[in-house]
């Protein structure tokens, strides 16, 4: 299968074992692909290079080390313009971790990770509701993370 980004078979095979395990080594992945670890260091290289890998992340326990709240924010803006300015006055809070432009019910999402209820409130309340264009929010608290995995692109050839 070739791909617009002449992505081929062993590109999408080093992508989907690094989405699993980002701190694997490039000798045990080419030991794992059947290829030599140089070979996987000039494909990692090639795929930073075509931005299809944007870098790798430590996964953290955060409740672990004190947050323990998890919420999405339903956002409703006041007009689908003011979108933008909107969303760069979201990225000045922290606790916000991922944010989308959606269609349906809100015309954002956000996901927010928070130390507790105490702050969750403060944000609602003295951020958010102080950002023009905002309308309303709805907010939604995760009880719990039945589980979060990558996309295994390796399946798609």
């Amino acid at each position: 299968m070739s791909h617009p980004l002449n992505i081929d078979k062993l590109d999408l095979q080093i992508i989907s074992e690094m989405s699993t395990d980002a701190g694997i080594s490039y000798a045990e992945l080419g030991k794992k692909l059947f290829v030599s670890g140089g070979t996987i260091h000039v494909r990692i290289k090639k795929l930073h290079e075509m931005g299809v890998i944007k870098g790798t992340r430590l996964q953290v326990n955060l409740r672990a080390i004190g947050y323990d709240v998890l919420a999405f924010i339903g956002i409703y803006l006041e007009k689908s313009s003011l979108y933008e300015s909107v969303a760069k006055q979201l990225l000045k809070i922290p606790q916000i971790v991922r944010l989308n432009y959606t269609t349906g019910s809100y015309s954002m999402f956000a996901e927010i990770i928070c130390k507790d209820s105490g702050e969750l409130r403060k944000i609602l309340q003295d951020d958010l509701q102080h950002i023009k264009g905002i309308e309303r929010t709805e907010t939604i608290i995760s009880l719990e993370e039945s589980f979060s995995r990558p996309i295994n692109v390796s399946e798609v050839i």
